[in-house]
């Protein structure tokens, strides 16, 4: 599950102790407090992904650019990772053999 499906689908966070917070939509044309909020989580470009405790005051702070994030819980964070590395690991060789197939043999009368 992408980060953007996770944030669609609205998981629950209240359980979790790390809170994985990726910057999805630029910084560009957001307000000021919220510009400052995003300082202060420590995300500075689109696609970071920084790991904060899952307190009232930074789950406050995402409530306030939540529109700009998306939040994981820990084993979605792990599960997405893991998919990816899966993903870019190294596959098989392709063989491919141009020596011509034997066929039957062939009557030239």
């Amino acid at each position: 599950m992408s980060a953007f499906n996770a944030f669609k689908a609205r998981a629950p966070i209240a359980w979790s102790p790390h809170l994985y917070i990726t910057l999805v939509r630029g910084i560009p044309g957001t307000r000021r407090l919220h510009r400052r909020t995003l300082e202060a989580l420590r995300l500075g470009k689109c696609n970071r992904t920084v790991m904060r405790w899952n307190t009232p005051t930074v789950r406050g702070m995402l409530q306030q650019v939540k529109r700009l994030i998306v939040v994981e819980t820990e084993e979605m964070y792990n599960a997405r990772k893991e998919k990816e590395v899966n993903h870019r690991g190294l596959r098989p060789p392709l063989i491919i053999n141009h020596q011509p197939v034997p066929g039957p043999p062939s009557d030239a009368s």
